[in-house]
């Protein structure tokens, strides 16, 4: 899609609707929707006689998992954001990315990434048949904030070369990219461009130093290996690197015991004996859950906060230490939530698979099905089948 397709009054309607999912509450939402039909019409022809100019974002801090700084861009930018990252950004920049990078994409996230883990963990076991070894873990002090413009700009130019794009979209991006230090956080171009600017890591450890049980989450990754002078000699090797781009590793860069486990993505993930994997919830994970049910008692009483939002919160954690070995704790905090509101609290079941993975078993229930009943094949399709059809029908 070139510019002009960009910037017509179709696709940027079409990223307004996406925009504004799950947002209609807001003020800003809200107001452009009343005039959707006149501000997409004028936002189009802004982009296309090069006037457009993104409006002030709005500054505030999150709390969880850490204190960071968001930067959130006006909606009407958030529609420009997401014509260029739907139909252009999304599909060059992630073409490359190898499989072990987790963050920002469709059908990964923490919970594939907490699935790669466990499933490397398993290999390690299998091949070596030991719990013995180590942790390579390294996390980028202040990565978003630490990008360096011009050599992102670099990366991105090259990108636009090898595919072919529309060089006025990379005028466009760079407006985005220039808006702030780094890269602001609350912008969803900068969610990809921060996961483009680490790429050719991913390729150097991956592909050309063949380390397998690899895997990256944005600014926090681990490698497991055998050795631990050669994880120390790669450690160096690394801290050039990320010399050369301009970032650097934080205080919790370190190699440990394989046996002490490996924290990531909000779990403690560690090889048993026998080569299981448990995976636990973080400590800073529970002491919150924690801190949240005693506030909702207390705002409760005082009528402050509804059971529905109260039910709502804690099932939303709950799908979330679902994917862990929780069932315990997550039974002692509905328990208490039930106290609470008065209200039966029914915990999700533990969540073993990424939805890719259970796809994959029905259908291979299913063709086993078909066998059992001595059905044959189904012969094949002249038009491809379509995404809501089980394979075996």
């Amino acid at each position: 899609m070139n510019y002009e397709e960009i910037c017509s009054f179709e696709t940027l309607y079409r990223a307004y609707l996406e925009a504004r999912k799950c947002k209609r509450q807001k003020a800003g939402t809200a107001q452009y929707e009343a005039n959707a039909l006149v501000y997409t019409d004028r936002l189009s022809r802004l982009l296309l006689s090069g006037s457009y100019r993104p409006s002030k974002f709005e500054i505030f801090k999150v709390y969880e998992p850490k204190e960071r700084t968001v930067q959130a861009p006006a909606f009407v930018d958030k529609v420009v954001q997401h014509a260029i990252v739907d139909n252009v950004l999304y599909e060059a920049i992630c073409k490359s990315f190898i499989r072990d990078n987790y963050a920002s994409q469709k059908g990964k996230g923490t919970h594939d990434g907490l699935m790669r883990l466990k499933s490397q963990m398993l290999t390690y076991y299998r091949r070596c048949n030991t719990v013995d070894g180590w942790v390579l873990k390294c996390d980028v002090r202040h990565f978003f904030a630490s990008i360096d413009h011009g050599k992102l700009k670099e990366k991105l130019q090259g990108l636009f070369r090898r595919r072919g794009l529309d060089t006025r979209i990379y005028d466009l991006l760079c407006i985005y990219i220039d808006a702030s230090e780094g890269l602001p956080l609350g912008y969803q171009t900068s969610q990809l461009l921060a996961l483009l600017f680490l790429d050719e890591f991913d390729h150097e450890i991956k592909e050309r130093r063949r380390l397998e049980f690899y895997g990256r989450y944005m600014d926090d990754f681990y490698i497991i290996g055998q050795d631990k002078a050669a994880l120390k000699s790669l450690l160096s090797d690394v801290r050039k690197i990320m010399s050369g781009l301009g970032l650097s590793l934080n205080e919790k860069t370190g190699i440990f015991p394989l046996r002490n486990g490996i924290d990531f993505l909000g779990f403690h993930t560690y090889l048993t004996e026998t080569g299981g994997v448990v995976q636990k919830l973080r400590r800073s994970s529970i002491d919150r859950i924690r801190g949240k049910v005693k506030y909702w008692k207390k705002e409760y009483q005082k009528g402050t906060i509804t059971k529905e939002k109260i039910r709502e919160c804690f099932l939303a954690w709950d799908a979330y230490a679902a994917h862990g070995d929780t069932y315990a704790l997550r039974r002692k905090y509905a328990d208490q939530v039930e106290q609470i509101i008065g209200q039966k609290i029914v915990i999700h079941r533990a969540i073993r698979s990424t939805v890719e993975a259970r796809a994959r078993r029905r259908a291979k229930q299913g063709r086993r099905i078909q066998q059992k009943k001595g059905c044959t094949a189904p012969a094949l399709r002249s038009e491809p089948t379509p995404d809501d059809l089980p394979p075996w029908m």
